[in-house]
């Protein structure tokens, strides 16, 4: 291998065909599937998408629960919903509650710097995750 091949951090099969690795091509698919999204999702008559901020499917649980625990306590989201006897309390999951806090943040502080990031453990969606009782906010 030649050092143009080397410098792209993959490598080159027999039949010329680009191989990426593992952590590279989990980026791409996510890029990719991402863009789709976006280039499908539904508009606003404004032109502006509506955005939800969920957890990532993939985070541990672990991970969300400290996301949690960040957003709504110093991150300033209202976790007044997902509290027992409120309407998105149910379902009781870290994943479930992370997701609630996490849009709540989101629409909270979008438009001041806030992101959806969460050391990773979040993602943004363009279908309204809100489910029987329980209505995610969405802020244009």
């Amino acid at each position: 291998m030649d050092a143009n091949q080397q410098a792209f951090c993959g490598s080159i099969s027999a039949s010329d065909r680009v191989i990426l690795p593992l952590n590279m091509s989990i980026l791409w698919k996510r890029t990719m599937l991402a863009l789709l999204i976006v280039s499908i999702a539904p508009k606003k008559s404004d032109g502006e998408l509506e955005q939800w901020c969920i957890a990532d499917e993939q985070t541990p649980d672990g991970e969300l629960q400290m996301a949690l625990d960040w957003a709504c306590g110093k991150g300033g989201a209202d976790c007044s919903k997902i509290q027992v006897n409120q309407p998105c309390y149910l379902p009781n999951t870290v994943r479930d509650h992370a997701s609630y806090a996490f849009n709540s943040y989101f629409q909270k502080f979008k438009h001041k710097g806030g992101s959806c990031y969460f050391k990773g453990a979040a993602i943004i969606t363009e279908l309204d995750p809100s489910h029987s009782s329980c209505q995610y906010e969405f802020h244009p």
